[in-house]
């Protein structure tokens, strides 16, 4: 597994990450458990060392999950990605987001505890706190930061102006965003702003949720998967979508691979500084993934996607040019 920088001010990591979200019930239905740690195993023997997580996944489960898989290996082996902040009822419904600064310190001080570890390597808000400057949440990292409990310091979910509010305050290392084939905004600024400030972008929905992985079928969602209610999966939408599926099965079939490899060897191929989180919930999920290293995308193959799936081209999509604006939505 090849490692690079994340962004300009941090740690060296995998060029591809696992995305632990799906291993906690709640958001694409049921988990296993035995599965869920058989896999973080798997990606750790495969060089995979960034681990993504949210103090949220699963009411806590998911960072408990972590801890269980990864005791007795050494802490120099992975870097933890966590995001926090936020709310959540006893129904699991969410109910907004706390970003002020003792909030900060309480959220880390749990997380520490769940995942058995003295330090996160990467700690970020998962949304932006429209009652709470920027300024404040990170200022608040920083102090953990400083005091050891922290290395770095990222954003999720946010646009270009909190982005360089942000990046006044402390140097940010990564930005978790939504990108693939078929959710492209952050094409339209986002990306620019964090190329100018260093910043690398940890892209998670590589595959769009299952959506363009190849293997999804309409129905197939269990009891608690979120994709039951997601626009791009409702009818009118998804007949769309998973017609550019069948347009990108096409290409890989001609190069020998599979469509979730060309997704993801496409998000990749956009620059050193694009790191994909990988959702795998199991180990041949995850292999089929991680197969995505040895695909190369010529200057044609990417001629021939562009035309199969054209940038706006997915029906559904929560990323259009309106809603990236309001990533920066902070009061006054």
């Amino acid at each position: 597994m090849q490692q690079r920088q994340l962004g300009r001010a941090g740690p060296m990591t995998s060029a591809i990450g696992l995305g632990c979200m799906g291993m906690s019930s709640g958001v694409y239905g049921g988990a296993d458990r035995a599965e869920s740690i058989a896999t973080i195993h798997a990606a750790l023997d495969a060089g995979v060392t960034l681990i993504d997580t949210g103090d949220f996944y699963g009411m806590g489960h998911n960072e408990m999950l972590i801890a269980e898989a990864l005791k007795g290996v050494a802490r120099d082996r992975y870097q933890l990605s966590v995001k926090f902040g936020a709310q959540r009822d006893p129904s699991a419904g969410w109910i907004g987001f706390d970003g002020r600064p003792a909030a900060v310190k309480t959220s880390l001080a749990y997380s520490l505890q769940r995942l058995g570890v003295d330090h996160i390597d990467v700690y970020r808000p998962a949304r932006l706190d429209p009652n709470v400057p920027i300024e404040d949440t990170v200022g608040a990292i920083a102090d953990m930061v400083k005091a050891g409990y922290v290395r770095h310091i990222g954003l999720s979910e946010v646009g270009s102006q909190t982005i360089r509010k942000a990046a006044a305050v402390h140097p940010i290392v990564d930005l978790q965003i939504e990108y693939s084939l078929i959710s492209r905004g952050i094409e339209d600024g986002v990306l620019q702003t964090v190329r100018e400030l260093g910043i690398a972008v940890t892209a998670y929905g590589v595959l769009s949720r299952g959506l363009i992985s190849g293997h999804w079928t309409p129905g197939q969602e269990g009891q608690g998967d979120f994709r039951s209610i997601s626009p791009r999966f409702q009818a009118g939408n998804v007949e769309h979508n998973l017609a550019l599926v069948e347009a990108i099965r096409k290409i890989a079939e001609a190069k020998g691979c599979t469509v979730a490899q060309i997704a993801i060897a496409w998000v990749a191929q956009k620059g050193e500084d694009i790191f994909p989180v990988i959702g795998a919930r199991r180990r041949d999920r995850l292999a089929e993934a991680l197969g995505s290293q040895d695909v190369i995308l010529t200057a044609d193959d990417l001629a021939a996607i562009e035309r199969a799936v054209p940038k706006g081209s997915g029906a559904g999509d929560r990323y259009n040019s309106h809603q990236m604006s309001a990533l920066d939505s902070e009061r006054g």
